[in-house]
């Protein structure tokens, strides 16, 4: 028999599939490598592993949430269905035109993204609805027909379809959606007036060929997994983290892949929000750097920042407009190829270059013994002496030192001309300025300046990094929670079932039409309400409103938060002052005498969680008795240094130890530099604080 106080979260990442299962006794976790012929046996290993260790019966568990990058790579890899896409006459080449933005207007060899659906897979029908929902070229049934002969000869897969303002009118979408269902039922077909009923059509049809490309994937692998759990003996529900912070259930994750663009990632910023909340910090960056990537995140009053769109694959790194615009919900950060498993290389002019490419989980590293051959940033922070080849994982992994060295001397070091710890401190610091430089453009582009921020570190990789990145951007605190190598997957433990409803509905603020806008979110609130009681019946919920809105003439929308209530006519001063406040905050001024417009809303339903608990927090303590000294690269410093090394356990509340210094545990390492002094804290996480300048 199941039991509800048993629930266990994993994560897929690119190298590791992280696992924390929470019981009676505590928290256990642990980290496997990443299988990718077949993710669900990794799944079901560490599942294993965290149930022996708490002593817990597979049949026990009561709750299994899952996240997973699966759509994000098909995405990127270009792994998915054979596609179709039917859109409007005089609609074909959307996708491909794009915005017309030049996002790098002197690069005149400009690279675009290539469109996920090839020219001669996407058709026309003639046929138009107005902005306001009206028909104005009626759909022949003779056409859909004719069109649903034209995708069974071209032997597809999957079918996306979407036509112009069907976010007001669905109606030809939905004719044509069922007679494709009719003719070939097992055919996965996705229609942008479910996936993505809001204005502008580049983004909405990118997200719904997004989810019809990825939707059988994904389907047959949740059907997998569901099928392997139980013949594990886990019979418990299971449930998937999407991308806006929430949880769904498998089968709407089936239905809606495109919801779990950034499931994973999600996690990590819900496991710092926590963190956050208990630390009474407003004004918090996420960083979360894994054996593949590096995220960043802005969490402020103890949220993490969200966003309608989101873009993936660019072909830029850090240039907005470079990647595929998919309008989905998302909890907005930063991801940049910046991991342990990031392979190092040398550029044209010579320069120490680190990722996008990754060395993942096969091979690995060159250290793990497993056939790598390229040099990677956990080559480097072994040859610098910050991980300790025989307690790497837990003594999961050992590493081999010798083979860091051989592939660092031969691709880097004999190049360049430098010793391979040479060649090592300029991967690390490369990488480090890479996730630095994301850092900063994210905060500015938020209208937030980051050295009043309060970093909050987890992944694997991030508590080795974490402190020189406090270093090169000038914030004075940094948390290192407890868990952290598994952030993601105890945040999944800590979210809520929660469902984002999303529709266009344009509005000038000086004509605004109170009783429409009423109708809308009502509808709004009943498809959210929907998906969360599928997953938590009778559960109490809060709904967070936010309405997208411009000055007439802008191009883009900001987020405005209004409260959930029904509208009056006259609540249109109340609007245009949450506006304003929020435009001020972005820019720091308004503009007057120009008119304003609502172009789409966000309806958020999410289930109650307890409150976090405040923290005590202490800002010095007794020095910790070190387990033994230990020489690592202080990058600060520009030289290698004795460091104390402690075992976290030993940090306790109120123990202290000044850096330089090595704080150990089994799925991660935290350097701490010369600069910081680390303090244990009430919660069991570390706080490193930046030590007064000598006089």
């Amino acid at each position: 028999m199941t039991n509800s106080s048993i629930r266990v979260g994993v994560d897929i990442g690119g190298t590791f599939t992280d696992v924390a299962l929470t019981h009676a006794g505590g928290l256990s976790t642990c980290k496997v490598l990443t299988s990718y012929a077949q993710p669900e046996q990794a799944i079901l290993d560490g599942i294993k592993i965290a149930a022996d260790q708490a002593g817990v019966a597979m049949g026990d568990i009561g709750q299994v949430i899952h996240g997973t990058t699966l759509v994000t790579n098909a995405l990127i890899q270009r792994r998915g269905a054979k596609l179709a896409f039917i859109t409007t006459e005089g609609f074909r080449d959307v996708i491909e035109m794009r915005s017309e933005n030049r996002f790098e207007q002197y690069d005149l060899n400009l690279v675009l993204p290539t469109p996920m659906v090839p020219r001669e897979d996407r058709f026309t029908l003639n046929e138009r609805m107005g902005p306001n929902g009206e028909v104005l070229l009626a759909l022949d049934p003779a056409e859909v027909a004719a069109m649903v002969d034209t995708v069974l000869a071209g032997d597809y897969e999957a079918v996306a379809i979407g036509l112009m303002h069907s976010y007001a009118n669905s109606a030809h979408e939905v004719q044509m959606a069922e007679a494709l269902r009719a003719a070939a039922p097992d055919m996965s077909v996705s229609i942008s007036s479910v996936i993505s009923p809001q204005m502008r059509e580049l983004p909405r049809f990118n997200t719904v060929i997004a989810n019809a490309y990825v939707q059988p994937q994904v389907a047959d692998y949740l059907g997998r997994l569901v099928k392997r759990l139980d013949g594990a003996g886990v019979t418990a529900p299971v449930f998937m983290l999407h991308s806006g912070g929430g949880l769904i259930s498998v089968a709407s994750a089936a239905e809606q892949p495109v919801r779990l663009l950034e499931s994973g990632p999600a996690g990590g910023a819900i496991f710092a929000a926590d963190f956050a909340r208990g630390h009474g910090l407003n004004s918090v960056l996420s960083f979360d750097m894994g054996g593949t990537t590096a995220k960043i995140c802005l969490i402020e009053d103890g949220a993490p920042k969200t966003a309608n769109t989101f873009e993936v694959a660019r072909t830029y790194r850090f240039k907005k407009g470079s990647g595929m615009t998919v309008s989905t919900p998302v909890v907005e950060m930063v991801e940049i190829g910046a991991g342990g498993g990031s392979i190092a290389s040398i550029d044209t002019l010579g320069r120490i270059q680190v990722g996008p490419q990754s060395a993942a989980s096969e091979p690995g590293p060159a250290c793990y013994s497993r056939g790598g051959q390229e040099p990677t940033v956990t080559d480097a922070n072994l040859l610098l002496g910050r991980l300790d080849p025989d307690n790497f994982a837990g003594g999961a992994i050992p590493l081999s030192v010798p083979a860091s060295d051989t592939v660092m001397t031969g691709k880097l070091a004999d190049t360049l001309g430098m010793t391979p710890a040479e060649a090592a401190f300029g991967v690390t610091e490369m990488v480090d300025e890479n996730m630095a430089n994301a850092a900063r453009v994210h905060t500015v582009e938020n209208g937030r300046d980051i050295e009043h921020f309060t970093m909050v570190g987890f992944g694997g990789g991030a508590p080795l990094h974490a402190c020189r990145l406090c270093e090169k951007l000038g914030i004075k605190e940094l948390i290192i929670p407890p868990g952290a190598g598994v952030g993601s997957a105890i945040g999944f433990l800590k979210a809520p079932f929660s469902y984002e409803a999303t529709r266009g509905l344009f509005q000038r603020l000086d004509a605004f039409d109170a009783a429409s806008m009423n109708t809308t979110l009502a509808e709004l609130e009943d498809e959210a309400t929907a998906f969360v009681n599928a997953g938590a019946k009778d559960a109490q919920t809060t709904i967070r409103l936010t309405a997208f809105m411009r000055y007439s003439g802008q191009g883009w929308e900001i987020p405005v938060a209004l409260e959930y209530k029904t509208f009056a006519d006259t609540d249109k001063s109340e609007i245009l002052t949450a506006f304003e406040a929020a435009y001020r905050t972005l820019f720091g001024r308004v503009i007057d005498g120009l008119g304003v417009e609502i172009t789409n809303w966000s309806l958020v339903v999410a289930s109650v969680l307890p409150e976090t608990a405040r923290v005590l927090r202490h800002a010095s303590g007794t020095p910790v008795t070190p387990l033994r000294t230990r020489r690592f690269f202080d990058a600060a410093l520009r030289q290698t240094v004795d460091a104390q090394e402690v075992d976290r356990a030993a940090m306790t509340p109120g123990q202290s130890i000044d850096g330089p210094a090595i704080i150990v545990e089994s799925e991660t390492t935290t350097i701490v530099t010369s600069a910081y002094r680390a303090v244990g804290q009430g919660d069991g996480s570390l706080r490193l604080i930046q030590k007064e300048p000598q006089p």
